[in-house]
């Protein structure tokens, strides 16, 4: 099983600049009203808020229930590999003025950042060196 997350934008090309140059992330392909991104084993898919219909029923994605909070009650965890690598990505999210939280020691083991996407979505970026995963870990 591998995991490819698709996120809902407002700005194609704002998202597609940010993941690309904050996060390193290489566009590997491009059609229309969707982009597909990599870096390493994570794959993303941006699509545009505003091709979702308005309103629906069911558990589907709509305009209407993005209209709030996208990333609400979701943490993306992003790992590199190593903690040299974790602190050259930070400097450089730093440079880009997208950190929300700084780098820090955590009580399980791992050091990481946060930082929020253009539309909200919360991102921790870690690395994978200690032996514990996670507050849950």
């Amino acid at each position: 099983m591998r995991l490819r997350m698709e996120l809902f934008v407002d700005d194609m090309d704002v998202s597609v600049a940010f993941y690309r140059d904050v996060l390193g992330f290489r566009v590997e392909r491009r059609a229309g009203d969707y982009a597909s991104l990599r870096r390493g084993g994570v794959v993303l898919g941006l699509g545009p808020v505003a091709k979702l219909p308005e309103r629906g029923d069911g558990p589907g994605f709509t305009r209407q229930r993005l209209a709030g909070d996208k990333g609400a009650g979701v943490e993306i965890v992003l790992e590199v590999d190593g903690q040299e690598a974790l602190r050259t990505l930070y400097e450089h999210c730093e440079r880009h003025n997208a950190v929300v939280e700084p780098l820090r020691q955590r009580p399980w083991g791992l050091e990481d950042f946060r930082l929020a996407d253009p539309d909200g979505y919360y991102l921790r970026i870690t690395h994978g060196d200690a032996a514990g995963e996670g507050p849950a870990g």
